[in-house]
């Protein structure tokens, strides 16, 4: 044991020895001891934050790279699963417009309810929650999903708005929304026998849509999409993918021809009391078909409420006897062939001609007629003369060329008629084809035979589809310029002159020329001709140089028979409306249409106070509205405003806003994919604009 002595170890030194600082005052003794400092903890606490920030980005690179290098293919592969679906993608169908931008027919999105089977769990619970939501028997639903087969099936195809919600919202495993198009046509129908309708499948099954589907159509594709949480499909354009989309066809139709001509036939259908009627409104010049009009209507809206004798494309499908309306062609072959000239006199044999085993009568008592009055007065003994002049091979030469018994190339579904080649042919078929009979066509075919003749006796096709022009592979002289020069004036007799069959065709103002035409129809159950007679007018002005051609049908009319009573008047109302609208007669006064008192059953109608324009008048008026004001004209319900203010269509489905729209006048552009409207130009209230058109009336579409 070690005892320090204070003198030899005293405080001092023992400091010193081991290294200790030693205070001392100026006597060398120690200081005072002095309070110890505080720590600094400011210093400390950031000290501390900066260990935890590093420690969490340590552990936060951890995770990243656990997440990417370990279980990164694992998510990558269930995250492509929830937001990558195989869908058959059926693709945007063509639109179809009219000369003037119109559009005719169009496709807009629709939901259809799908499912698939392998990712349901319960198909009981699901069957009970989908009946209520899409008003279909469970059992139905529950039969469906058990049943199936596939990996992927239709539960209900093209929904509603609410529906197609209300299944989302639901939220169903293994039950979705799957997007199509529904075809919608704004003006109803408007041409509607002409257009058509397509199927659940988006294919065209009768009218244009039908035989053009390959090129309003596109062929459906399965591509791979992307879904967003909601299931809400990503546009494909912005994933690199082409939109399947068929190709436009715009028509030579004119929308406001083709509503006055469906007017003016339904009233001569009604009028008549007959069975049904159509009409062909064709610009001679250039041979485009302008209005193609049946009567009763058919909405391909509701295709499925409507029978096939509805939607029947009956001017081109519909195959009948002319009557007198084919008597030109025979006067003008029979002049073509120096087998006659204009004054050749004919012997109608007061009216009765007994020949062999064929008895021809007359509607009047005719002597001795020139040939030009033979056509005036519609004598079919008259014309039988000629034909049996002509011979059975000369007359099927020229009514072949014509475009008899083949079909004229249109793009519609029809009939070729019936020619029977020339060894077929007895005199009395010879006779009976002379006026009419024997013989079946079309109006489509009419209408091309009639083209050909006021073309100056060329062959000229007829165009319903803009820029498909046809190579004219006939382009050759059926009849000379002299020829058709002479049968025209004898059809300008037949309305102009008081004693002409077609004088209830005759316009104020405006010289006119036509056919009438009354053919027997065959009962042929009998084996007879029967009561039923098909009343048809074919006609055409100005008669000097003619600009268009309307060839009226009125088919079984039960109160007057006579075509020149019954067709005629509506070839009247037709072209007086026409020469308003084109601008070649202009009102004096707008005292408009007005019915001629005691003329009801004949289907008669005036134009009082019409005068002539000037030629340099365009042949289309740009603004419908005025030039139907001026002309006292009443527009159709799809056309006329049924106010002065744009309608709200916020939250409205796409075919109810379009229709709305179609009501001022327009169909407006739409953008965006969806069901609903979320926005609209012009705003809801305001007025019209002016000259309003599709590139300042747009609709934005969205899923909800």
């Amino acid at each position: 044991m070690f005892i320090f002595s204070s003198r030899r170890y005293g405080r001092s030194n023992i400091f010193k020895r081991y290294g200790a600082p030693v205070r001392t005052n100026s006597a060398g003794g120690p200081l005072p001891r002095l309070p110890r400092k505080d720590r600094d903890w400011a210093r400390v606490r950031i000290n501390i934050v900066a260990l935890g920030f590093c420690f969490f980005w340590i552990a936060l690179w951890g995770r990243a790279w656990y997440l990417q290098m370990v279980t990164g293919p694992h998510l990558a592969e269930r995250a492509r699963r929830q937001h990558m679906v195989s869908e058959l993608v059926s693709g945007h169908r063509g639109m179809i417009y009219d000369r003037n931008g119109q559009v005719l027919a169009r496709s807009v999105e629709a939901r259809s309810v799908c499912a698939w089977p392998r990712k349901i769990q319960d198909f009981y619970e699901t069957a009970n929650r989908l009946g209520l939501i899409l008003g279909m028997a469970p059992q139905e639903i529950f039969q469906k999903l058990s049943t199936a087969k596939g990996h992927f099936i239709y539960l209900k195809r093209k929904v509603d708005d609410a529906s197609a919600e209300a299944v989302r919202n639901a939220g169903l495993a293994g039950i979705g929304l799957s997007r199509e198009y529904d075809r919608i046509y704004p003006f109803k129908h408007l041409a509607g026998q002409l257009l058509g309708f397509v199927g659940q499948d988006d294919k065209g099954l009768e009218g244009l849509e039908r035989s053009m589907d390959e090129r309003l159509g596109c062929i459906p594709t399965r591509q791979v999409v992307q879904k967003d949480a909601k299931g809400r499909r990503f546009y494909l354009q912005e994933e690199g993918l082409p939109e399947p989309r068929g190709e436009d066809v715009v028509l030579t139709l004119d929308v406001q021809m083709q509503f006055l001509a469906e007017e003016s036939v339904a009233r001569a259908v009604k009028e008549a009391d007959a069975r049904w009627g159509g009409a062909l409104i064709v610009d001679v010049p250039t041979g485009d078909i302008l209005a193609w009009a049946q009567f009763p209507f058919f909405n391909p809206n509701a295709f499925r409420e409507s029978t096939p004798l509805m939607y029947r494309n009956r001017l081109a499908s519909d195959a009948l006897e002319p009557g007198s309306t084919f008597k030109p062609f025979v006067m003008a072959t029979a002049l073509q062939e120096n087998k006659i000239t204009p004054g050749t006199p004919i012997d109608c044999e007061g009216g009765k001609w007994a020949s062999k085993s064929f008895t021809i009568r007359d509607t009047g008592s005719y002597g001795v007629l020139p040939a030009s009055k033979v056509l005036r007065y519609s004598s079919n003994i008259g014309m039988a003369k000629i034909g049996l002049s002509l011979g059975a091979p000369i007359f099927h030469k020229y009514l072949q060329a014509l475009g008899f018994g083949e079909r004229t190339g249109v793009p519609v579904a029809e009939s070729r008629g019936i020619l029977r080649i020339p060894r077929d042919w007895s005199e009395i078929d010879v006779m009976s084809a002379s006026f009419g009979q024997s013989v079946s066509v079309t109006g489509l075919q009419m209408a091309q035979a009639y083209l050909t003749l006021l073309n100056g006796g060329i062959y000229k096709s007829l165009q319903l589809i803009r820029g498909d022009d046809k190579v004219e592979e006939h382009h050759k002289r059926i009849f000379s310029d002299k020829t058709t020069r002479e049968v025209m004036q004898m059809m300008r007799d037949v309305v102009q002159e008081k004693d002409g069959t077609g004088k209830h065709a005759r316009l104020d103002g405006v010289a006119a020329a036509g056919k009438t035409g009354t053919a027997q129809k065959a009962d042929h159950r009998a084996g007879i001709y029967g009561a039923k007679r098909l009343a048809s007018f074919v006609g055409f002005f100005p008669a000097e140089t003619p600009r268009y051609l309307i060839l009226v049908m009125v088919d079984e009319p039960a109160r007057a028979q006579f075509g020149g009573l019954v067709a005629a008047p509506a070839f009247r109302e037709i072209a007086g409306r026409i020469l308003s609208y084109a601008g070649i007669m202009q009102p004096a006064d707008a005292v408009g249409w007005r019915s001629q008192p005691g003329a009801a059953d004949a289907g008669a109608f005036r134009l009082r106070k019409y005068k002539l324009a000037g030629q340099d008048v365009p042949l289309f008026v740009e603004n419908m509205r005025e030039s139907g004001r001026k002309a006292g004209m009443r527009l159709p319900d799809h056309l006329a405003k049924a106010s002065e203010f744009v309608p709200d269509v916020m939250g409205k489905s796409v075919r109810n806003a379009v229709e709305l729209f179609a009501r001022g006048g327009i169909v407006p552009e739409i953008k965006g994919n969806g069901t609903r409207v979320v926005r609209q130009s012009p705003p809801p209230g305001t007025v019209w604009p002016k000259n309003a058109d599709a590139s300042n009336c747009t609709l934005w579409l969205s899923e909800s």
